[in-house]
């Protein structure tokens, strides 16, 4: 289930430098906070690495002082505990939350829950628990699960079937926890088992717990199906959590072809109080970039 090898340019690469910063926040600490945005979005380590450049907790202080009351980090799983608490208690004291952290299982997620090898099975319910012990360190609800690539060999309703058991199972263990794992369909190529809002619905209702919802990103679907508001709302009441990203280009809002405006209204009117995860990469380099892209969240801000 690991998704480095096909998410690109959402700059995670860049998390993991200088920690020297941590003893006290920087400079622009004390420069005039902006308004809070209406709706909770959540950028991610390296979006705004040239403003921070101090390290994480620079550019989360950042992130606060420009409005974000949220953070995402796909890598989470695999950063060092020391690390981890030093996010948790920064963002504590900055009065954040945490997004989703991706639920890694290791090289073998192109092949994995579909296949319904033991193997696979066995590793990706190590990886659940492991999962829980970050989420309880980092104060996160959210763990994103994608099930891998499709197992040529087996009939769509026989893998899908094996998604459904795995995932009953790791539901199990996320739920006495008041946590929930989110399934992705994705857009990345046409071998990925979890493609569209309704496969994802259909296997949520099957698993039929609230340990287990649908992660629904923009970009991806936009790629994939399309009609956005249509379909979130005929699968609204398995959605989760949501991402953002435009299409071309997975860059920020007003980049590309989606009305962003008209889809945050929607998801306003829904009474939605979940994170809306920025996983995308910025359109243009540098601080200028950096700041242009917070102004394009501000343009489609709710009113």
């Amino acid at each position: 289930m690991k998704r480095r090898g096909f998410i690109k340019n959402i700059g995670l690469g860049s998390a993991v430098f200088g920690l020297s910063g941590a003893a006290g926040f920087p400079a622009f600490a004390e420069e005039r906070k902006a308004s809070a945005f209406k709706m909770d979005f959540a950028p991610h380590f390296g979006m705004f690495k040239n403003s921070a450049p101090g390290g994480i907790v620079d550019e989360l202080k950042f992130m606060a002082d420009q409005g974000f009351r949220s953070l995402e980090d796909n890598g989470m799983l695999g950063r060092s505990v020391e690390d981890q608490n030093l996010i948790a208690k920064t963002m504590e004291q900055l009065g954040m939350r945490m997004g989703v952290f991706v639920v890694d299982g290791g090289d073998n997620w192109k092949v994995s829950l579909t296949t319904g090898k033991q193997e696979f099975l066995d590793t990706f319910l190590d990886t659940c628990r492991k999962s829980v012990e970050v989420a309880k360190r980092v104060n996160a609800k959210w763990m994103t699960v994608v099930p891998g690539y499709f197992e040529r060999r087996l009939p769509m309703g026989v893998q899908t079937g094996n998604v459904i058991e795995a995932l009953k199972r790791g539901a199990e263990i996320f739920e006495p926890h008041g946590l929930t794992m989110v399934l992705e369909p994705l857009s990345d190529n046409p071998d990925l088992f979890l493609r569209h809002a309704d496969q994802s619905y259909m296997i949520c209702k099957a698993v039929d717990s609230p340990a287990c919802k649908i992660l629904y990103d923009i970009y991806h679907m936009q790629r994939n199906e399309g009609n956005l508001i249509a379909t979130m709302e005929k699968t609204w009441d398995e959605i989760a959590y949501i991402q953002i990203g435009d299409n071309p280009g997975r860059k920020e809002p007003g980049t590309g072809e989606v009305n962003f405006s008209n889809v945050f209204k929607f998801i306003h009117e829904k009474g939605f109080k979940g994170i809306l995860g920025m996983e995308h990469g910025n359109a243009l380099p540098g601080k200028d970039g950096e700041m242009a892209l917070i102004e394009a969240y501000r343009k489609v801000d709710i009113a």
